[in-house]
């Protein structure tokens, strides 16, 4: 029997069709995934599903539940079946949180507002479907506020608040694109368990394996309209449609890269698959891992060395004996000139804090930080100006981390404080419009906004801002993990070219195996501040020595894994 049932779907703003002609269907205890690229319209059909199109928005065609027309329009009828017989679980879970109540509030008022019980009971019940999304009160208190917790346990809140109702359909937009694997992995278990159960879920997402994995059957979306669909493996195992078959290529695609003079590096990513490509190792046996407890041997051409560092956060609590937690324990590696190095690692491992040593942002208790020869940690005021010039950052979230008041131009010249003397304004304009270029934007974009531009153009912008200063060594967080398939293949492109080009070192972050496979040249592996395996990031993958590293592996979704699954 079918419960949702999409018929000739369309919306409009304007002159623009944000979907066309869409139909769709879904069955209790099945699973739909929704795939294409930003702009297809995936959340716009969730949007309309659950009524929360902007007023502005033109409508068209029929959506069915059990058979009977939503009552579009109708708030009050739509209210009684938000949360109650449809739920929701938005992609970012921190704007869709109320950061003034406690978790267990939340979850309450959504209980209460479908059951009809007390306010203790809503507790005891909120309390319960908390435990049952992985957050007991003994580890996570309901007392808590959404600011206090991890990325994966606000997500989790943001799933008990959607099933505290007990809907019957689960529409759940990019649940995972921010969480590591494990959590991810955690999250769809989850979600599995729920539909087992009889719910039915849509799943939107950019991420073709995740789908291939978790789905029953699928619809492929461009520029609003339905391009392919059916059963999962037919889809993706066998895609009909030129634009399914270029979105399996994109998400398998692995950058073009030269070989550079001391790096050690060849054609094709370390990890890369595909078409086979000639590669050089970077394990031989002469190459010094830091973890043996050698000075780095001559030649090696290194440019960053990082050297048993350490880091201990206190307890919030002064009167614990546990001392405080531990972010980083003798983490020891180095990146070579030219070099792509990628750090893995569950939430919590000391990734970030590791990146933020190696940024200056943060000082360790013991350890040195040395870039150039030159030690990052100890270095002060003008001598610490002079070494941040040569390593620069790109974050997660360019459009949080750019002053939407500010136009290109000088969100990509602020780093040319760093520089003495200082930049005059023509200098300055011509240098901006130099790096805007280089990365592959126009000239002119310098006297737009941020707002103005899409979220590939917006993380080039952020990369041109690191550039800038004509640094050595690149550091990126997340960089491209909340990107479609054919935007993250784009600015892989752009990061493997500008390495060939510029020299330049990378020190990737990522929860996505799969970017660490096409763009890096080694693998660290992070499990609660120590590294625990290091190597050619091919080897690794192939062959992991660490139970961690494997237990990585297992959870990261993988399209061919599952499209051979019988």
């Amino acid at each position: 029997m079918t419960l949702l049932s999409v018929e000739n779907l369309s919306v409009g703003y304007g002159d623009h069709t944000a979907i066309a002609e869409l139909s769709l269907t879904l069955e209790p205890g099945k699973v739909l995934g929704l795939v294409g690229e930003s702009g297809s319209g995936k959340s716009t059909a969730s949007l309309a599903v659950i009524d929360l199109l902007p007023e502005n928005a033109a409508r068209g065609g029929t959506i069915l539940l059990d058979g009977v027309p939503l009552p579009v329009g109708d708030e009050a009828a739509m209210n009684a079946l938000r949360g109650g017989t449809i739920g929701m679980v938005f992609q970012e879970p921190m704007t869709a949180l109320n950061p003034m109540m406690t978790i267990g509030a939340q979850v309450a008022e959504a209980v209460q507002l479908h059951r009809r019980v007390g306010r203790r009971e809503a507790r005891a019940l909120a309390a319960a479907v908390l435990e049952r999304v992985g957050l007991p009160a003994a580890a996570i208190p309901p007392t808590r506020y959404p600011h206090e917790l991890s990325g994966g346990q606000r997500q989790r809140v943001a799933i008990a608040i959607a099933i505290a109702g007990g809907p019957r359909l689960l529409i759940a937009d990019e649940p995972t694109t921010a969480l590591d694997v494990t959590l991810q992995a955690q999250i769809m278990q989850l979600l599995r368990s729920l539909v087992a159960e009889g719910m039915a879920l849509l799943l939107i997402s950019h991420d073709l394996a995740l789908v291939a994995e978790n789905a029953d059957a699928i619809v492929v979306m461009k520029d609003g309209r339905a391009v392919e669909s059916g059963p999962v493996r037919e889809v993706l195992g066998a895609p009909q449609h030129g634009y399914t078959r270029r979105l399996l290529e994109r998400m398998r695609h692995v950058p073009v890269r030269k070989l550079l003079p001391g790096t050690g590096r060849g054609t094709g990513a370390a990890g890369g698959g595909g078409a086979p490509q000639t590669t050089v190792s970077l394990a031989e046996p002469h190459l010094h891992h830091p973890s043996d407890g050698l000075p780095p041997r001559a030649g090696e051409d290194v440019l960053l060395e990082v050297s048993s560092l350490r880091r201990v956060y206190p307890s919030r609590n002064p009167f614990s004996a546990k001392g405080g937690k531990i972010a980083l324990d003798d983490a020891s590696f180095v990146v070579r000139r030219g070099e792509s190095v990628g750090v893995v690692g569950e939430s919590g491992s000391g990734k970030t804090t590791l990146l933020r040593a190696v940024l200056a942002l943060d000082r360790p208790q013991g350890g040195d930080v040395r870039l150039n020869g030159r030690s990052i940690t100890s270095a002060r005021g003008a001598a610490l100006r002079a070494l941040r010039r040569d390593v620069q950052a790109v974050f997660q979230d360019p459009y949080g981390s750019f002053d939407p008041r500010h136009r290109i131009e000088r969100v990509v010249a602020e780093p040319l404080v760093l520089l003495d003397p200082p930049v005059g304004a023509a200098e300055r304009r011509r240098r901006v419009e130099a790096t805007l270029e280089k990365v592959g934007l126009q000239a002119g974009h310098a006297d737009r906004f941020p707002h103005e531009f899409s979220g590939g153009q917006r993380q080039r912008i952020a990369i041109a801002r690191a550039l800038i200063v004509e640094p050595a060594l690149v550091v990126l967080d997340e960089a491209v993990s909340a990107l479609d398939v054919s935007v993250r293949a784009g600015i892989l492109d752009l990061l493997a070219d500008l390495s060939d080009r510029l020299g330049l070192a990378f020190l990737f972050v990522s929860h996505d195996l799969s970017v660490m496979r096409a763009i890096t040249d080694r693998l660290l592996v992070m499990q609660a501040g120590r590294i625990v395996e290091q190597g050619a990031t091919a080897e690794v993958m192939a062959a992991p020595q660490h139970p961690y590293t494997a237990s990585l592996l297992a959870a990261t979704p993988d399209l061919e894994r599952a499209l051979s699954t019988t």
